[in-house]
């Protein structure tokens, strides 16, 4: 059986170094990521079974990642903070934390309050969505309301990489690394052939455009704004 993954994000590389040999040693696989930015990268290619994040970091803290984390995926979050606050609970809480674990911790609390929550989230189905676009990514299946759609593979984890990126502008090369690896030449015109294709199932029933172009910068996934 493969190992759950623990992504640990925390810019303290003692507090990882701690956390990493805490959890191999219960049995999980770990990636650390020493930034928020990194981090939410990391969340994107590694989709791990639960997040460990801690909130003060510098550039992207621990509570703004949690809020992207959770508008793209249903990932469980667990966050880490020095302060004792219930002010700071509560925020990372409405953040959209599933857990809170309050530093200095003992191992065997860190290690017991991860497997509760991947015991919570269950075997149940994983969807992420993005306005009335559902996907489920054990399935391999994706609706556009109650429009089923069919999609390649390649369609679909382009769609899925959007879903989990909403309101944010990719680049075409940020598309080729995460879609399709770097065996693609990136001088091809693979992601526009592959956003139009996508562009065309979204809106076969005649819905409102959800992937729009941003001139010389890529693409980005939102909803047009009424006028």
């Amino acid at each position: 059986m493969q190992r759950p993954l623990v992504l640990v994000i925390d810019d303290d590389q003692k507090i990882t170094s701690f956390l990493r040999r805490a959890l191999a040693y219960a049995g999980f696989q770990v990636e650390v990521a020493h930034s928020g930015e990194e981090g939410l990268e990391r969340a994107l290619v590694t989709q791990p079974a639960v997040v460990v994040l801690d909130i003060l970091m510098p550039g992207i803290d621990g509570l703004e990642v949690c809020r992207r984390l959770r508008e793209a995926d249903d990932i469980p979050i667990l966050m880490l903070t020095a302060k004792d606050e219930v002010s700071d609970r509560v925020r990372g809480l409405e953040a959209g934390a599933d857990d809170y674990l309050v530093k200095p911790f003992a191992h065997e609390e860190l290690v017991a309050r991860v497997r509760a929550l991947l015991r919570r989230r269950g075997p149940g189905r994983k969807t992420i969505r993005f306005s009335d676009v559902t996907v489920d990514l054990g399935s391999r299946e994706a609706w556009r309301g109650e429009r089923p759609i069919q999609l390649t593979t390649k369609e679909f984890d382009l769609l899925a990489c959007f879903l989990r990126q909403p309101r944010q502008v990719l680049s075409q090369d940020q598309l080729i690394e995460q879609v399709w690896g770097f065996d693609v030449d990136t001088d091809t015109h693979v992601v526009p052939v592959y956003v139009g294709y996508l562009r065309e199932k979204l809106e076969a029933g005649g819905e409102p455009r959800l992937i729009h172009t941003v001139r010389g910068a890529g693409y980005i996934l939102k909803e047009e704004m009424a006028t």
